[in-house]
């Protein structure tokens, strides 16, 4: 089994990165209290993935942030704050993720003849890895929609409260989370 928490640094964004992708989130993913209600819902059910696509979502993003010490993506219910931010954005940023979700599949199987979330842990690492280095330009598709849900997990996650007491380890941010309606002006 690899160990999570260097699989986390290996696809870290990075403290400082994930203070200002946290900060950066509010306007590009901002999780109200509306979608953190609805990501949250027990009857929750995908609006733009299906079964498939919303499977390898998780299993994607909680390779980017995995279950340490702390909770991972999974726990954050990441997959379903994109879904929602999905559903409720550009309708070409969609298209663009499901390709992307599309085209890791087809690499996959093209790579270890399995989609994405049926290949062992090991071999899922593996690929995210070839893909997040680039460089090599049969591999740029999937490069950039690993680049581009890399930011939306890092932004998503650390906008959640699981994500921002995370981020608070050793009082580096303020300990609220949220507004707390005391001082608004």
């Amino acid at each position: 089994m690899i160990d999570s928490m260097n699989r986390r640094d290996l696809f870290r964004v990075g403290a400082s990165g994930a203070a200002a992708t946290a900060l950066q989130a509010q306007h590009q993913h901002p999780v109200s209290p509306t979608s953190t209600r609805q990501a949250n819902d027990a009857a929750w059910a995908p609006a733009v993935f299906d079964r498939h696509q919303n499977e390898t979502v998780i299993a994607l993003t909680e390779c980017i942030i995995p279950q340490t010490d702390t909770p991972g993506a999974k726990a954050a219910n990441v997959n379903r704050y994109m879904d929602l931010f999905l559903r409720d954005g550009e309708a070409q940023r969609r298209q663009q993720f499901l390709e992307g979700l599309s085209w890791i599949d087809g690499y996959c199987i093209r790579r270890a003849q399995a989609p994405f979330v049926r290949l062992p842990e090991s071999t899922q690492v593996e690929m995210l890895q070839a893909l997040d280095v680039g460089g090599d330009p049969t591999l740029e598709t999937g490069h950039a929609f690993f680049r581009m849900l890399k930011t939306m997990t890092a932004s998503i996650y650390y906008a959640t409260e699981i994500g921002f007491q995370e981020l608070n380890k050793g009082g580096r941010v303020p300990t609220g989370f949220g507004c707390d309606g005391k001082n608004n002006a």
